[in-house]
């Protein structure tokens, strides 16, 4: 009898992590042919009917850089509220700017302000219940995506990865943030992460607010509309852009596949910053091929300074045919470097949550926003060869230098994050 309980409970495991691991759509597996360039009209349709929503004019997307330029922004949008605030994060723990965001959403609930707060519980798990017990005495709405339950475990790997707030329906932001002391100040030192994030204004934040409940609807089951959560959004700048979002349970290769048509677009330069660079075969062949029609790419991934060391390696593992094929690989070295920022031929720059690895492509919930204007673009470019000037450049023959007990544990590590 207690052989049979042992052989039931391996099965019961292996149900468990096939479920949890294993995408249930079919996978984006064939290689996209470059047929059009990033400036050309066919790219901006592809992009606005083929794998997401319309592209809109008339918005202003504004970087701030690190946490010093985000939080105060942020905090500013919420504590001038007068209707409706929307946020949601992957992170947020406790800290003194945990503390400061949970009393401005609570202060603005108070004052009658409809707030709406989601949070992953995986990402929130080391959030004080007393944070989240003071927004909720305040009249604030928190909610907590895919708790561990016995009707979620078939979900206990989807994560909502997304950084949103949308503040009246007019202000947005996202970007690659989470609430936590590691996100505050200006990168100063490996306590203080390099990350950016956008305040977003302009008709794409009624899509911003759409993704948003999306995920609000999924959990609470209650739909969020009228004039307080989508008020009529005049033009505020002369920036095209469309909020970009994917999830398993609505089309997972979705966000992938925007990359990759991205990429294959690409004829002049693509600028990636990756806070996990985990790229497998199909984005892998995507870059490769770039750069053989003469695409100058550079990438800047973490260095020794991270916070999944798991990951580095795993990313160091699959470096090698990128390498050859010209691509430039550089380790940010201050501090952990948490971007993700993809910039095409100085035209199209994507922004967002999205990491470039298995887990956001195929996994998690994600949001990004994607803005088609130069000048933008030469403005991300240029906060680009800053972060390029504090990194250093791993040429292919250091990385075949590596000693044979690295070169094993990354190769068992890139397989591992890779078969998720």
């Amino acid at each position: 009898m207690p052989t049979v309980i042992l052989v039931v409970a391996a099965v019961l495991v292996v149900v468990f992590v096939a479920v949890n691991f294993a995408a249930g759509e079919r996978k984006v597996e064939k290689d996209i042919e470059h047929l059009y360039g990033a400036e050309d009209p066919q790219f901006l349709r592809s992009m606005g009917l083929l794998v997401g929503p319309s592209i809109l004019e008339g918005n202003s997307v504004r970087a701030l850089v690190n946490g010093d330029e985000i939080f105060p922004a942020m905090l500013e949008a919420i504590r001038g509220a007068q209707h409706s605030i929307l946020f949601e994060s992957y992170i947020y723990w406790s800290g003194d700017i945990g503390e400061e965001f949970a009393a401005a959403l609570a202060e603005r609930a108070r004052a009658g302000v409809k707030v709406h707060v989601l949070v992953d519980w995986v990402g929130s798990a080391r959030m004080e219940q007393r944070l989240e017990q003071q927004m909720r005495d305040a009249g604030v709405e928190v909610e907590k995506y895919h708790p561990l339950r016995w009707y979620n475990l078939g979900r206990l790997n989807n994560r909502t990865h997304r950084k949103l707030l949308i503040a009246d329906g007019r202000i947005g932001f996202t970007g690659g943030v989470g609430i936590a002391q590691n996100w505050t100040g200006h990168a100063q030192d490996p306590e203080h992460w390099r990350d950016s994030h956008f305040r977003v204004e302009g008709p794409v934040v009624a899509q911003m607010q759409s993704v948003m409940l999306d995920n609000w609807v999924k959990t609470k089951g209650h739909v969020l509309h009228g004039p307080e959560y989508f008020p009529p959004l005049q033009p505020a700048g002369e920036q095209k852009a469309q909020m970009f979002s994917s999830s398993p349970s609505g089309g997972s290769e979705s966000m992938l596949m925007m990359v990759l048509l991205a990429i294959t677009a690409a004829c002049k330069t693509i600028d990636l910053s990756s806070a996990y660079f985990v790229p497998e075969g199909i984005a892998r062949r995507a870059l490769v091929a770039a750069a053989k029609r003469g695409v100058r790419i550079r990438i800047v991934v973490p260095g020794k300074h991270i916070d999944a060391e798991t990951v580095r390696r795993a990313s160091r593992a699959l470096w090698g045919e990128l390498l050859e094929a010209g691509i430039e690989i550089h380790e940010y070295q201050p501090t952990m470097y948490h971007c993700k920022v993809m910039i095409v031929d100085g035209f199209m720059t994507s922004v967002g949550s999205t990491n470039f690895d298995v887990r956001s492509f195929r996994l998690n919930d994600e949001a990004n926003l994607n803005v088609y204007d130069a000048d933008f673009a030469a403005r991300q470019a240029r906060i680009f060869e800053e972060d390029l000037k504090q990194a250093r450049r791993i040429t292919l023959e250091e990385w075949k230098a590596r000693p044979w007990r690295e070169k094993l544990h990354e190769r068992a590590f890139a397989l591992l994050r890779i078969a998720l």
